[in-house]
């Protein structure tokens, strides 16, 4: 697959993550207002009404949806009901910064999986790129500090994010596979429709699950409302067919660097929303992953 970065592809790739991060900040302020499950369901649920007005010619009976609804199931149980779901379970224990710093493992297990499951090469300026901007997602979490290192715990919102990010890998790869019908490709809307689909089914479930065995309560407000319409239509809409179309174009791999991104951009959200400017570091840390980025996508021998 080419794998050779585009103005068109990295604008695409940093929106879906920018929105991304934006995700984990308000995910963050409001999980004290609603149960982590039953909110990946309703921003989903909203994501589906929206996206009927678009594509919605794909739920008739016969389409490519129902005649390849294991592939669909499977996207949509891995990209919408898992992914999603134990990135708002993380946010309860964990800062929007931590939660985005574990993501941005994703290059390596990007090329991991990809290696052991989908016969994909791992090249050397891969590794190399990987090791460069993970270098710089460092620098964000000792906050350009070493003596910072001594205070740094994981806490189990981290481990649900380790499972996550595996999670987000496989999807990756399998979105990638060539095996959409021309009827998926003809509207943006009906590749993404199709996982929503059986995303909104699996989250629905894992949603009465949770009703059924905590004492959660939703505490409703204009603010909670405002919030899950940005995560139901920038998280998930927009950011979702970005990253979709770049995979497409650059391949998994090389769009899992673009997570390293999402740390950057999560400590400027939440440092503009304290009042508070960016550091130095910030920017040192910016260059880095942003090298590793494009030495990554330079052509090199495989490993």
């Amino acid at each position: 697959m080419n794998q050779k970065l585009t103005p068109s592809a990295v604008l695409l790739l940093v929106i879906a993550t920018f929105l991304w991060a934006g995700n984990a900040v308000v995910g963050r302020v409001i999980s004290e207002m609603i149960p982590p499950i039953t909110l990946n369901f309703i921003r989903w649920f909203i994501a589906f009404g929206i996206l009927c007005l678009f594509g919605g010619k794909i739920l008739r009976p016969g389409s490519a949806l129902w005649r390849h609804w294991r592939h669909y199931a499977l996207l949509g149980l891995l990209g919408v009901g898992l992914y999603n779901a134990m990135q708002y379970m993380a946010l309860h224990s964990s800062s929007p910064i931590n939660v985005t710093l574990v993501n941005a493992s994703m290059p390596i297990w990007m090329l991991l999986i990809g290696r052991l499951f989908f016969n994909s090469t791992i090249s050397l300026r891969q590794l190399g790129g990987a090791l460069l901007s993970l270098l710089g997602v460092a620098i964000i979490l000792i906050r350009g500090d070493l003596s910072e290192l001594v205070h740094f715990r994981f806490v189990i919102g981290d481990i649900y994010m380790v499972f996550a990010t595996i999670v987000w890998a496989f999807y990756s790869w399998l979105l990638s596979q060539d095996r959409h019908e021309p009827e998926m490709k003809q509207n943006w809307s009906t590749l993404l429709l199709a996982q929503v689909t059986f995303g909104v089914m699996w989250s629905g479930a894992f949603s009465i699950g949770e009703w059924a065995l905590t004492d959660w309560h939703i505490e409703w407000s204009w603010g909670l409302g405002l919030a899950l319409f940005y995560v139901a239509v920038g998280p998930a809409i927009i950011a979702f067919r970005c990253w979709g179309l770049g995979v497409q174009r650059v391949g998994p791999a090389m769009a899992g660097f673009f997570a390293n991104l999402m740390p950057l951009f999560a400590a400027l959200l939440s440092l503009v929303f304290l009042g508070q400017a960016p550091e130095l570091y910030h920017g040192l840390a910016f260059l880095l992953i942003v090298g590793g980025i494009v030495y990554a996508s330079r052509a090199s021998v495989p490993a």
